[in-house]
């Protein structure tokens, strides 16, 4: 065939097709068309190249210190365990430009106030400038074992370390490491697994009278049953370095950090143990990043079977956490021997940030007189006993902020509550923040109608209020009256609706 073309007889009918019959210029054109073509389909090929930095700060308090999250005033004086902010950056790129970015800070606290992001935000732009700080994203693990970071919460006594003090503290330990993880940026890999543990429980049990009470009793003749679902899948994200060295994992488990919350001591709870257990696994540098799914309703306390699960525990010789700690990290290792060899240099890197107005829950006539009274009591323990102020602070503001909104919305019966969440696209996977204490349900719908092969739904990526379902509200009890909730069902449907359409189109069919 090429003589025939070379010989003449085949070109000279080739070169008479009408195609061919073409200008200079718009030979000119067509090829300049063709290049272009050629150009995408090597960029195409090439994909989004994914650099990974790593850091640790360490966050432990200086000593004595007020301890979040129950309703009455501790100090600690000790320390149990450290307590950490683990941090991984990721930036995708293609040659020399970024294309997009994430900030993940998991904290070992109970909650991240707007005030304490807004602090770390504005240290690290003044020192890396060409960092975009709104994609900063800082969640809590909801310990309720380490320091207050809320303000108005409790009388905490001026002899001891005060929340102004851990806030510039804190701010600096983070801000260094978020500085630390960026410049430290390198070409590596990633992926994903999904592996199943039996670590949080529904706590809301349901009576035959249809009411419902957060850690009800459920050996009594009138129980009925639980309240909602239970997510047991544990997510997970791993990143190696370009020498093929595991640096860091995210687990996302459906279950805050509550199993020492009474104590009086600094503690990170079960992450402590899945942190040191992993880390004899994989090397002494491995950054872990504790996640919590939708988890307002579910606690690591057992709600039924106790004698079963302590006797199993003694035979294994583990308290609590450090069988939390086993089945996740069982979990962890079971999706790493899965996915280990399924690792990805190029993915597609998506992130939208995003505030969003929600309808408050309004105050009804009846709560309003329920809170009066319930502060009223209250006052009279306070007023026949005045060194309990203290203790009952927490309790009187509590009930004091709802008759406060009440009064509000007489000039505001609209009332809204702005947040801030965050929808990522990594490659075949969503992830997905809320600021609050939310309820499995919601969680479990945002998975169930996302287009990704995985979604990780993160809470209290914020100041955290819990956010109830329907079905809570008309149970009552803790976390599902009015003093728990500035949000209600109305307004979870809502973050629901818009997460999952942001999820959705980063995820074209």
């Amino acid at each position: 065939m090429l003589n025939n073309i070379v010989s003449g007889k085949r070109w000279s009918k080739i070169r008479h097709i009408p195609m061919l019959k073409v200008s200079t210029p718009q030979l000119a054109k067509i090829i300049f068309s063709l290049a272009l073509i050629t150009l995408g389909i090597t960029m195409k090929s090439q994909g989004q190249q994914l650099n990974i930095g790593v850091a640790t700060a360490d966050i432990t308090p200086i000593l004595p210190v007020a301890l979040d999250g129950q309703m009455y005033l501790r100090v600690a004086k000790e320390v149990e365990t450290p307590l950490v902010a683990s941090v991984v950056v990721l930036e995708s790129h293609q040659g020399d430009k970024s294309i997009e970015s994430v900030v993940f800070v998991s904290c070992e606290l109970v909650a991240i106030p707007s005030d304490l992001l807004a602090m770390v935000r504005k240290e690290v732009h003044q020192r890396l400038p060409e960092l975009e700080v709104n994609k900063i994203v800082m969640n809590a693990i909801h310990t309720h074992t380490a320091p207050v970071v809320r303000f108005g919460l409790y009388a905490i006594p001026k002899e001891i370390t005060q929340i102004e003090a851990y806030y510039t503290f804190f701010s600096r330990r983070v801000s260094d490491a978020i500085v630390e993880a960026w410049r430290s940026r390198a070409p590596g890999s990633i992926t994903w697994g999904l592996s199943q543990a039996k670590v949080g429980y529904n706590r809301r049990a349901i009576y035959s009278d249809k009411s419902s009470m957060m850690y009800g009793k459920t050996n009594q003749d009138d129980f009925r049953g639980i309240e909602g679902y239970e997510d047991q899948n544990v997510n997970t994200l791993f990143f190696w370095n370009e020498a093929g060295e595991l640096t860091a994992v995210s687990i996302d488990v459906a279950c805050p950090a509550q199993e020492a919350e009474h104590r009086e001591k600094i503690n990170a709870d079960y992450w402590y143990p899945v942190r040191n257990a992993l880390r004899k696994h994989f090397g002494p540098k491995l950054c872990v990043m504790g996640w919590i799914g939708a988890a307002g309703d579910q606690s690591p306390h057992l709600m039924y079977g106790q004698a079963g699960e302590e006797r199993m525990r003694n035979l294994r010789k583990l308290d609590r956490l450090d069988e939390i700690a086993r089945r996740v990290v069982n979990a962890v290792e079971d999706a790493y021997e899965v996915v280990k060899q399924d690792r990805h240099k190029e993915v597609k890197l998506v992130h939208e940030v995003e505030k969003i107005s929600l309808p408050m829950r309004i105050v009804t006539n009846a709560e309003y007189e329920q809170c009066k009274n319930e502060q009223n009591k209250v006052k009279e323990q306070i007023a026949k006993d005045p060194k309990s102020t203290d203790q009952l602070f927490r309790k009187l503001n509590w009930e004091g902020d709802a008759i406060r909104r009440y009064e509000e919305q007489k000039t505001n019966p609209h009332p809204m509550y702005e947040t801030e969440i965050h929808v990522l696209r990594i490659g075949d996977v969503a992830v997905c923040t809320n600021s609050f204490e939310l309820f499995t349900d919601f969680g479990i719908a945002i998975q169930a109608r996302s287009l990704a092969v995985q979604t990780f739904v993160i809470q209290h990526v914020g100041p955290g209020t819990y956010l109830p379902t329907e079905k809570a509200v008309k149970g009552g009890s803790y976390s599902a009256i009015i003093e728990s909730n500035l949000v209600g069902p109305e307004g979870g449907q809502i973050l629901v609706d818009r997460t999952v359409k942001l999820i959705n189109g980063m995820f074209p069919q």
